[in-house]
């Protein structure tokens, strides 16, 4: 179980890592990272306020991740519920970051 929770700690705290760049408005366009639809490809400011948006939400993912592996992990919980209750807050985050990232547009 120990190794399960590092994996999703590390998760997050990879996710919150890629979020700073986004938030400071330091990632310029390109084709590999940050919010990248031809909207924002084709307009810096776009980019720029997409990016900071969608890095806000992402950053909360990771913290919601970090703290959701910690307080699963005191839960009597088997090894696959643990790993599945994990993914799931992932999964939900990162959904309500896309539909959070598309709105500021």
């Amino acid at each position: 179980m120990t190794t399960i929770l590092l994996l999703y700690i590390f998760s997050g705290l990879l996710l919150m890592g890629l979020a700073v760049p986004l938030i400071q408005r330091k990632i310029a366009p390109n084709g590999w990272y940050g919010f990248r639809i031809s909207r924002t490809l084709n307009d810096p400011a776009v980019l720029y306020r997409a990016n900071a948006v969608a890095g806000r939400w992402l950053f909360a993912t990771g913290l919601v991740t970090v703290i959701a592996a910690v307080v699963l992990a005191l839960l009597p919980l088997s090894v696959d519920t643990y790993a599945l209750s994990c993914t799931a807050v992932i999964g939900v985050m990162l959904f309500v970051t896309l539909i959070q990232s598309f709105r500021s547009l």
